[in-house]
């Protein structure tokens, strides 16, 4: 497969884990030795099938990066370093119970310079609840030992709705997380997904009136902070929203490699499979979906109406020729009665009530 031209950003999945979390859906492995070396070989071919240029931004994702051995991340860190564009972002997923100040000089080396450590939770009962081997206390000391070694960007993830949570403990947990001073910081209610133990337990996910309050809770605290919300789960401080992210989020192209990755080339959205004997023996590519201009429209909205700007009136009409507004002038003056959409600098978008609604209303427009 040839390199294109529009595409400036790569998605690499390392599906390996010490442990797995009972709510944790996406595709992943237990880490052996003897799994991640042929992984990695795979891994490799695959990255060289696509003749890639220079990138603007790398994300290594999973599972967990840092379940690596030290040789292994060296090797994947070498191996992807020399594609980052000079002032690109290159970021890699940490959890705190492995990532060592090796693995840490190891990014500083290779020119990493976005963490994104999976906190999870502030409290050490609910960490092992759901899974989770650190303590907050062993965050606090990686979140220092990274800026030690030189890293100023840093992301925290932080989730919500756990069984039997309660809203000071919310907030208590947002303080704590305040309290780390990193520079973005990403919010998620805890989905239960089948396949999942927490799913074979019968966990059932937050009630929408509490999990309602909690977010509005998070906003308002988040906000008071200094964050922004720039997308309906990540806040950041200004200038440090996730060059990545936002890729997906302006349904712009994107390489995708590693099992169970998803990637969108030359107008084509692709899954690679899950299936890990397939992917070692390089049939990466699972599912293929050509983006026509109805499919296109559809991701366009999906992805757009995420962002606090939503999208550009006028990118729409250059895109699909079609007036939105006009078209869909009776549901967005229903809405903007009910203070769900709003129209501002020659932007569509949803205002924070909006946001909350948001899977319903953009069907509204299909």
């Amino acid at each position: 497969m040839t390199n294109s031209t529009n595409n400036k950003s790569l998605y690499i999945h390392i599906p390996f884990c010490e442990h797995l979390c009972p709510y944790c859906d996406f595709t992943k492995l237990f880490y052996f030795e003897k799994f991640s070396k042929p992984y990695l070989e795979a891994l490799f071919k695959e990255i060289d099938s696509y003749h890639l240029i220079k990138m603007d931004t790398i994300y290594i994702g999973g599972g967990t990066p840092t379940s690596l051995s030290d040789i292994e991340f060296e090797s994947l860190l070498k191996k992807v370093s020399n594609l980052l564009n000079r002032g690109g972002e290159f970021t890699c997923e940490a959890n705190v119970e492995n990532l060592t100040s090796q693995k840490l000089s190891l990014m500083a080396r290779y020119g990493v310079n976005r963490l994104s450590i999976g906190i999870q939770s502030t409290h050490d009962e609910r960490l092992s609840q759901i899974g989770r081997f650190h303590t907050f206390e062993k965050a606090r000391d990686v979140i220092k030992n990274a800026r030690d070694v030189g890293f100023k960007n840093i992301n925290v993830d932080l989730m919500y709705g756990f069984p039997g949570q309660t809203l000071d403990e919310v907030k208590d947990d947002v303080n704590n997380i305040l309290s780390l001073k990193t520079e973005h910081i990403s919010i998620y209610s805890l989905i239960v997904s089948p396949g999942t133990l927490f799913f074979n337990k019968n966990i059932k996910e937050q009630n929408q009136d509490d999990s309602r309050l909690f977010y509005d809770t998070i906003l308002q605290m988040m906000r008071e902070a200094g964050y922004e919300r720039y997308e309906i789960s990540n806040f950041s401080k200004p200038g440090y929203e996730s060059r990545h992210n936002l890729v997906y989020w302006h349904n712009q192209e994107y390489y995708g490699v590693g099992l169970g990755a998803s990637g969108y080339v030359n107008g084509v959205r692709y899954k690679n499979t899950s299936n890990f004997e397939k992917y070692l023996a390089g049939d990466c590519v699972s599912e293929r979906e050509k983006v026509d201009q109805k499919l296109l429209r559809e991701y366009f909205l999906l992805t757009h109406l995420r962002l606090k700007e939503g999208f550009s009136l006028s990118e729409y009409k250059e895109l699909f020729n079609k007036d939105f507004l006009q078209k869909y002038q009776t549901k967005i003056d229903e809405y903007a009665k009910n203070n769900f959409v709003k129209i501002s600098d020659g932007n569509f978008a949803f205002t924070d009530d909006g946001l909350m609604v948001m899977d319903r209303l953009i069907l509204s427009f299909f």
